[in-house]
């Protein structure tokens, strides 16, 4: 089976980093890592950072990839309280599925808790 999967998520003190990591699992074939997002309660999810577009990278925040390892990461640097949320990875990709090439865009990861609190 072909996923996203999401982990690092942790509770941690306001100011202390944290770095996010999203790996694809599976007969992966490529990928194009679309970004992150987060989702608060009773709130809506939100891109919190992307590899292109305009502010496409909040503030404390930095991404990165390594596609060698199917891999995307977020560093979330001085987290606040208000960026305690689920955090999601988004991508598109291709697979190998009974021999044949498959394409799978717009894949979410289960998410991962992220809480910051004193």
């Amino acid at each position: 089976q072909v996923q996203l999967v999401e982990s690092g998520g942790d509770l941690v003190q306001p100011g202390e980093s944290l770095r996010l990591s999203c790996t694809a699992s599976g007969n992966i074939h490529s990928i194009d890592f679309r970004g992150w997002y987060r989702q608060a309660p009773g709130k809506q999810r939100e891109l919190v950072a992307a590899f292109v577009g305009p502010d496409s990278v909040k503030d404390r925040f930095s991404i990165s990839r390594d596609n060698a390892k199917n891999a995307m990461y977020l560093r979330m640097n001085s987290p606040k309280p208000e960026d305690t949320a689920v955090y999601y990875c988004n991508a598109d990709f291709t697979y190998y599925s009974g021999g044949k090439l498959m394409n799978k865009f717009d894949a979410w990861g289960q998410g991962t808790q992220v809480t910051v609190s004193s």
